[in-house]
């Protein structure tokens, strides 16, 4: 009964080497083996196979493939494309050519991040990326724990130690409906500003401390009416509706401004401006393909980015 677990790759190498050059010596010179060791290999194949592989032709007595031998060699040259393929893609994934990384980025960047993914997919399709879309503790825990590869947010962190490549300007600004008062006027008065109610993300959010920084030297202390909301969509819906104005990144109302539903306020120290961050963790090695997909990234030099509407 054959045992075709029992079959090495050594013994269909030996198999396809006499099968070649047609005897035991030549194909022990070329795999630098004795005679008796390729013998020895080609008695184990036809043990484990249950025949014989190989057989003498009446013509010098040169050694050729026996119909279980031909099937046999033909096992032999898929086994050996086989390994090529997996030798090939392991040598292409060690030079980053393929593989797969994870991309976080802070719940801001969702306006624009599908968009670069779709333009990574096209230009590296052999290169699978997956999106993690978050606020920017998930980001910062992603970075500390390993979860991703790179992350893209507005200000890099003190902790974990990250090298942070800029990527395009971020611009931020109060946001508000065509109609109301403020809209029309090329400056502000700022008690009139501080006077409004303000929505705004949780705290920790990158746009809250952005934010508080803006009015905290605009008002210098003076307090403001905050309403906390938990996404930059509820707020623009929020701000829509009239219940109050937003401190928002440009980057996240960019149609309803292109459509005029909504507007940014002009004037003094407007917009605040900010860049966006590629960043990717020290404290971990950074695999070649991510190496690979950075340095795509960074060379896109922030075209991805939305274009903000010109209020005229």
């Amino acid at each position: 009964m054959p045992r075709i677990d029992a079959v090495t790759l050594k013994q269909l190498r030996a198999l396809r080497s006499v099968a070649e050059l047609g005897s035991l010596t030549s194909a022990a010179d070329r795999l630098g083996l004795t005679p008796p060791a390729i013998h020895s290999q080609i008695r184990n194949l036809e043990v484990a196979v249950g025949h014989e592989v190989l057989t003498r032709s009446g013509e010098g007595g040169r050694l050729k493939l026996t119909a279980e031998g031909e099937d046999m060699l033909l096992a032999a040259e898929r086994i050996e494309s086989i390994l090529s393929q997996a030798a090939a893609t392991i040598r292409a994934r060690s030079s980053g050519k393929i593989g797969h990384i994870s991309l976080s980025v802070v719940s801001t960047a969702k306006y624009f991040a599908p968009g670069l993914v779709r333009e990574l997919q096209r230009s590296h399709p052999e290169v699978e990326t997956t999106l993690r879309v978050g606020n920017r503790e998930m980001v910062i825990a992603d970075l500390q724990l390993g979860r991703c590869d790179l992350a893209i947010m507005g200000r890099p962190p003190r902790q974990p130690e990250v090298r942070a490549v800029p990527l395009g300007p971020h611009p931020h600004g109060v946001i508000l409906p065509p109609t109301h008062p403020l809209a029309t006027h090329d400056g502000f008065d700022p008690a009139a500003l501080a006077s409004e109610t303000f929505l705004a993300r949780e705290e920790g959010s990158g746009t809250r401390i952005l934010m508080q920084r803006f009015l905290d030297q605009l008002v210098q202390g003076q307090p403001v009416r905050m309403l906390e909301m938990d996404s930059n969509e509820t707020i623009k819906q929020a701000v829509l509706a009239g219940l109050g104005i937003a401190f928002l990144s440009l980057h996240t109302v960019c149609e309803e401004m292109r459509t005029g539903r909504l507007v940014a306020l002009r004037g003094r120290g407007l917009p605040v401006m900010r860049h966006w961050y590629l960043v990717t963790p020290l404290h971990a090695p950074v695999s070649p393909v991510a190496e690979r997909i950075e340095a795509a990234i960074g060379a896109m030099n922030g075209t991805f980015l939305p274009r903000v509407p010109v209020s005229e």
